[in-house]
């Protein structure tokens, strides 16, 4: 709860502090003197949007501060989730600067403005007048149900559901299109890896080929050259062959007067064993070389196949043409698999919808009892608040497609007057029957959600007399479990407050500011009668304010 509230340099204020008591904490003063203007200041603390407008003229910044006690109120998993330094005593920080930007701090850690909005809603509920229009929201009507339901284990399953389940739809489409686009590529797929693989691509094929072209194409040629080589090289009498044989032979014989001649013998044996080897690899050589018309024509269109291919494709070489075989064999895989995501995403769609569909009804069977109890609190609190006879029917109708917040759409149905029938509350009801409604709404709200503070902002407008005391005894019962912050123009009301602050201008300065003060017993009798009668007051405002303080 709210222990603590500073506030400086926010509009007309310079510098204030409220320490608030954990029962009901009652805000008086007149009109226009800037109860609002400390809502405001409050209302940073919750996250509210602001700009450099709302600084006081003349100074650099604004600071809002709050010390919260949340012991017990099991907040020790936001603070590890978001990184934070757990305290009993929390202080939530505010600094808005002349650009208008803001920081947050949460125990002096810097926190992004949505981490101090989700710490503080589970601390504050600010209710305001203004705030009657609220049920004409579904999304209201139904965190009212969910809340009187205690139903946030059961909705946040059912979100984390919904969410997978729109996720996998939006998936799906994503794989039916797909699918759809890869059906028309299938086709050419398919030719593509026909085409290459009856090609039937050998790595390092293209230069053989081109060799054995180059052999078949000039084969005569090739042969005329190697009989003519294999001849002179080895013909019986006047070959090379035979005519080195007989220089060694003379050279040998002359080889023991001359030994020059031996040496010479040796390089010349050398030179015909050599020449020995060409002649024997010309000879087997010579007899393989063949003009072969049908081979020379298996080549070239063998090469012009390869080289056909490598052309539509854009490739140099056959390793090329082989890893592209390999990339079309793997896209097509690919698009045979898509068909068994889609019948994947199809089968998990449809258990995610009976999941959902079944959280759905238990949700709705939830919010259907939360409603029968809204019902019967509501209709008891309003006969206590002056709407004797009304009827309050909270209709739930399951939708015929599921949403965010399940399949149900909720309506609140009113009647203020006894035979006549219920309406939808937000065309029929008026300004105060709303404001009661709301009360009694908020109040049943707070005890289920077991919030540590509620701040009701002049919810007594439009009442008086009897009804503003029946106000004040919910306010006052509500506090009995709860802090509870009141601002408030009644007399009834204000008298049931444990505190009582009054807030006024003071033109005493160069300048206007707003104050307030802590009011004694002495200071609370004169306030609550000048709330009686005016300002002047008269002895028997005062004495009726002192049975109202009695009370």
């Amino acid at each position: 709860m709210l222990q603590k509230l500073s506030i400086e340099n926010y509009a007309l204020i310079d510098s204030l502090e409220l320490q608030f008591s954990n029962t009901l904490n009652i805000i008086t003063g007149e009109t226009g003197a800037g109860k609002s203007i400390l809502l405001g200041a409050l209302g940073l603390l919750l996250g509210n949007r602001a700009d450099a407008n709302i600084i006081k003229s003349g100074e650099k910044s604004c600071v809002v501060e709050g010390e919260f006690q949340i012991t017990n109120y099991n907040l020790d998993l936001f603070f590890t989730d978001n990184d934070l330094d757990y305290n009993d005593n929390t202080i939530v920080r505010r600094v808005i600067n002349l650009s208008g930007k803001s920081r947050a701090y949460i125990n002096d850690l810097p926190v992004s403005l949505s981490t101090l909005k989700a710490f503080v809603s589970q601390l504050v509920d600010i209710h305001s007048q203004h705030q009657t229009l609220q049920i004409a929201d579904e999304e209201f009507r139904i965190n009212v149900c969910d809340k009187i339901g205690k139903n946030e284990k059961v909705l946040l399953k059912y979100k984390e559901t919904y969410s997978r389940l729109k996720q996998s739809e939006s998936e799906l489409k994503v794989a039916l299109e797909a699918k759809n686009s890869s059906a028309r590529d299938k086709e050419w797929l398919l030719f593509q890896i026909e085409e290459l693989s009856i090609a039937k691509l050998r790595e390092g094929e293209v230069t053989e080929l081109e060799s054995e072209l180059n052999e078949l194409s000039n084969a005569d040629e090739i042969k005329s050259a190697l009989t003519l080589a294999s001849e002179t090289l080895g013909a019986d009498e006047n070959g090379i062959l035979s005519a080195l044989k007989s220089i060694q032979v003379a050279l040998d014989r002359i080889g023991g007067v001359y030994p020059l001649a031996a040496n010479i013998a040796s390089r010349v044996k050398s030179s015909y064993v050599e020449l020995k080897d060409i002649e024997d690899e010309i000879s087997d050589k010579m007899y393989s070389i063949e003009s072969i018309p049908e081979r020379l024509s298996f080549v070239e269109e063998r090469l012009n196949t390869i080289y056909t291919l490598q052309q539509k494709h854009r490739v140099q070489s056959e390793a090329e043409l082989i890893n592209l075989l390999d990339e079309y064999n793997l896209k097509l895989s690919q698009i045979d698999g898509s068909d068994e995501r889609v019948k994947e995403l199809n089968d998990l769609i449809l258990k995610l919808n009976i999941d959902a569909k079944t959280i759905a009804d238990k949700l709705t069977k939830s919010r259907s009892d939360a409603g029968l109890e809204l019902s019967k609190y509501i209709e008891s609190a309003l006969g206590e608040l002056g709407i004797e006879k009304s009827t309050f029917i909270v209709e739930i109708t399951p939708s015929d497609k599921l949403r965010s917040s399940g399949q149900d759409i909720i309506t609140i149905l009113f009647s203020a007057n006894k035979n006549l029938p219920a309406r939808a509350i937000d065309k029929v009801a008026s300004g105060g029957e709303l404001s009661r409604v709301m009360l009694a709404l908020k109040s049943l709200v707070a005890k289920s959600s077991k919030l540590p503070t509620i701040i009701f902002d002049e919810i007594d407008t439009g009442v008086s007399g009897q009804v503003a005391d029946k106000i004040g005894n919910i306010v006052t019962e509500l506090s009995n479990n709860m802090q509870v912050i009141n601002i408030t123009h009644l007399p009834q009301v204000a008298s049931k407050g444990d505190t009582h602050w009054y807030v006024y201008k003071d033109n005493s300065g160069d300048t206007t500011a707003t104050c307030i003060i802590l009011l004694d017993e002495v200071q609370r009798v004169e306030q609550i009668a000048k709330m009686i009668s005016g300002s002047q007051i008269t002895q028997a405002a005062r004495e009726q304010a002192i049975i109202l303080l009695k009370k």
